[in-house]
């Protein structure tokens, strides 16, 4: 069983990895040409012409460069669909399939055969979605920032609520600065009554290193205090200073996530971030759809696997092996679909997040097991 365990997974793993160098050449060309439009722009062209600030060729294919992870993460899954269907097809047409039968490979064992395949995949599709994809689209975001502006939301930039023991915080940050630092921070401070009490703006801020606090540059701050029986103002109290600690439990990558896709985000970022809303009372639905989608997709490679393996009991000698793997493609991108119409309906719909996100792999799985059963007791 190990002879026919290297054998298959050394096709399969070619196969995949064939495939996914395919699709990646075709999205960098593709990509690369969009990118082309902004070579020679950037902010160097005005106020003082700096050279430094010049988008360039170099600069466009490093761009490029850095969400390829992105799309590995996001074309894992159909990769590993086509090319185990085309191994598997293959297998069928030539017999190869039949003799390892004959040799005892039987259908359960093939199935967690293939699965034990699949379960590496899963692992790899995790990884990359979850440290290397992040991380490269930050810097790739961060790198379109430092030649074009900032990375911003709207005109408004991005809005989150800090709930303390005494006091509700509203905070804006106005963008994220080429460095990783924020831009035009905003905090309207309210007592437990609603009222305005304070008013913070700074100019810029920084992430504390333990990330329990911000560090807020250029720092103008209004209080507005009022009497006892909080229904008369007091003369409003101006304070300015150049550096201000701001202790808070927002941390960098919930900025991220608000001024980001959340969908480029880490598991454990989405988590955190819908674990501040529900704390602060905030609607998180659609990111917690986001974030178990990202926890359910690494697991459709799964999927994938089990859609592929009826292929296999195929009897054929003669046919297209493209018109199979062409049946493939059309169902990864049905199953794709189908996880995107789930996760919007279920946003809509305020379905419980898990099950929206789970629904379209267990109805793919269940499919291709009861094809996988009716072929093998029709074999």
């Amino acid at each position: 069983m190990k002879t026919l365990q290297r054998l298959i997974y050394a096709e399969v793993l070619g196969a995949v990895g064939f495939v996914i160098l395919g699709f990646l050449g075709l999205f960098f060309f593709f990509d690369l040409i969009d990118e082309l439009q902004w070579v020679g722009k950037g902010l160097g062209l005005q106020g003082e012409r700096d050279p430094d600030q010049i988008y360039l060729v170099p600069h466009a294919l490093t761009y490029v460069a850095l969400i390829i992870p992105s799309h590995i993460y996001e074309l894992l899954p159909i990769a590993v669909l086509i090319g185990t269907i085309y191994v598997m097809a293959r297998m069928a047409q030539s017999s190869e399939f039949t003799i390892l039968r004959t040799s005892g490979l039987g259908p359960v064992r093939a199935l967690r055969l293939l699965i034990g395949l699949g379960l590496a995949f899963v692992v790899l599709t995790f990884a990359v979605g979850d440290y290397v994809s992040p991380f490269c689209d930050k810097q790739a975001q961060l790198l379109k920032s430092k030649y074009f502006g900032q990375i911003s939301v709207g005109q408004t930039g991005a809005w989150l609520n800090e709930k303390q023991a005494f006091s509700r915080q509203a905070v804006n940050v106005g963008a994220l600065n080429s460095d990783g630092s924020m831009k035009n921070i905003k905090i309207y401070e309210f007592n437990n009554q609603g009222r305005l009490v304070s008013l913070t703006h700074s100019a810029s801020g920084d992430f504390a290193q333990n990330d329990d606090a911000w560090i807020l540059n250029e720092v103008h701050r209004d209080e507005f205090p009022m009497d006892e029986n909080a229904q008369n103002l007091k003369p409003v109290t101006r304070l300015q200073s150049e550096h201000l600690r701001w202790p808070t439990t927002i941390k960098a990558e919930m900025v991220a996530v608000s001024l980001l896709k959340p969908e480029r985000m880490g598991t454990i970022d989405l988590f955190q971030y819908v674990q501040h809303l529900q704390a602060n009372a905030q609607t998180a639905q659609r990111y917690e759809i986001e974030f178990w989608k990202k926890v359910f997709y690494p697991i459709s490679c799964l999927v994938m696997v089990v859609l592929a393996l009826p292929f296999a009991y195929l009897h054929f000698r003669s046919g297209n092996i493209a018109t199979l793997v062409f049946a493939g493609v059309m169902i990864g991108i049905s199953f794709f679909m189908m996880n995107n119409v789930f996760g919007y309906i279920g946003n809509l719909n305020q379905w419980v997040p898990w099950l929206a996100a789970a629904t379209p792999g267990l109805i793919y799985t269940l499919v291709s097991l009861m094809a996988f059963g009716w072929l093998v007791l029709k074999q």
